[in-house]
């Protein structure tokens, strides 16, 4: 009987990370497929980006909504209670014999607590890094200790996944499946992106992300606006933004930048998402990627692309030489701007080392120990002690 692989997935961003595998296991004779889509994926404000899953060949084996009508705390604490009832029910019937999750979003500690308190073996990619200025850093590390199986971007992250009590021949390094995309996604044409941002592209251009980071208190607002200040003084360069998440103060992000934009449309467009596909495009010819977001990160030194990074959302991760950090004032982020603009900057990327790698097959990687588990013992996990001969407190 072929083993039942659930994919569950929420957001634009981690779908293109989760493509490949999708299409290896759907590939697969001997394994089955299952989609579970949630959370953003099922918003019109988000793009309904549950409908480009469809259009990609995937049939989606349930919807769980969360009822994002809000960014406020308490309504995201609630969608996430929404969001754990509606998997367990999802679980339920499709009876799956492993969950793969990605990542360190709400939907995504929904799934792995359900999967947990149902017996379901978790596979969790991307376990083991840092990002101090979002509360994501302390939902990832939850869904490590909730997950059985562990396919991480680079030796440090295996090595701080084991630090935390999970057993080294469970943790796998694999790379990071949204840099494989590059080689493993058809290229699209510069032009062929004006024509899906209904943008001419004839300027360069940045790619503009911005986040809410999560453990601040303060309205994200005030500082978007300094962004918007400092992008303001490259009147010659066009502006892609991508939204914001559904987190925290991401409406109140999407609504200036919506008003930023209408005052521009020959320059500058907001698009709820691009697609992977497009994103990757987008990614490769864009002058920088600005903003505060994982993927300035890891693709875009993948893509051959310098990063503005902003603040402090993204702290705690390894960084590639063409990353320019910038706090966020705007004559700082100018600066920044002017620097990533740089070709000596764009140089590195080729030359420098890539903390995430380069391009290689981490779904190849990911497939292999997924069909190759023993579910009669995954779900024993012992507690790794990197000192195994200590003993409890004493008395």
């Amino acid at each position: 009987m072929a083993r039942k692989i659930c994919i569950v997935t929420g957001t634009r961003a981690e779908y293109g990370l989760l493509h490949g595998l999708m299409s290896a296991i759907k590939a697969s004779p001997d394994l089955t497929l299952q989609v579970v889509a949630t959370a953003m994926h099922l918003e019109p404000a988000f793009g309904h980006t549950v409908d480009q899953i469809r259009q990609d060949g995937f049939a989606i084996d349930a919807e769980v909504p969360m009822n994002l009508t809000s960014d406020a705390p308490a309504t995201i604490a609630a969608s996430t209670g929404l969001g754990l009832t509606g998997l367990a029910g999802a679980f339920d019937k499709l009876r799956p014999d492993i969950v793969v999750l990605l990542g360190d979003r709400f939907e995504t500690l929904a799934a792995a607590t359900a999967s947990a308190l149902m017996r379901i073996p978790v596979a969790h990619i991307h376990g083991g890094e840092i990002s101090e200025g979002a509360i994501d850093d302390a939902m990832r590390h939850a869904i490590t200790k909730l997950s059985h199986l562990h396919f991480v971007a680079a030796e440090p992250f295996r090595k701080r996944v084991i630090q935390m009590g999970e057993a080294p021949e469970r943790v796998f390094t694999v790379g990071a499946p949204g840099i494989d995309n590059f080689q493993r996604m058809p290229v699209r044409s510069r032009a062929e992106l004006a024509g899906r941002l209904g943008l001419a592209l004839e300027r360069p251009f940045f790619l503009v992300t911005y986040h809410p980071a999560t453990l601040d208190d303060a309205d994200p607002v005030p500082k978007l606006e300094e962004l918007l200040a400092a992008l303001d003084r490259f009147p010659d360069m066009g502006l892609v933004f991508t939204k914001a998440n559904a987190d925290a103060g991401g409406r109140a992000i999407n609504q200036r930048i919506e008003a930023f934009v209408a005052k521009q449309p020959k320059r500058a467009v907001l698009v709820p998402s691009l697609g992977h596909n497009f994103y990757l495009t987008a990614l490769r010819e864009a002058a920088a990627v600005v903003g505060n977001s994982s993927s300035g990160i890891i693709e875009a030194p993948a893509a051959g692309t310098p990063t503005v990074n902003l603040g402090s959302r993204q702290d705690g991760r390894p960084q590639a030489a063409s990353i320019v950090n910038s706090a966020e004032r705007r004559d700082e982020i100018e600066a920044a701007l002017r620097k990533a603009l740089d070709p000596k900057v764009r140089q590195s990327v080729a030359s420098g080392d890539l903390p995430f790698g380069r391009p290689g097959d981490a779904a190849g990687a990911m497939l292999k120990r997924l069909r190759e588990a023993d579910l009669d013992s995954l779900l024993k996990k012992k507690f790794h002690d990197l000192t195994p001969n200590a003993s409890g407190p004493s008395s």
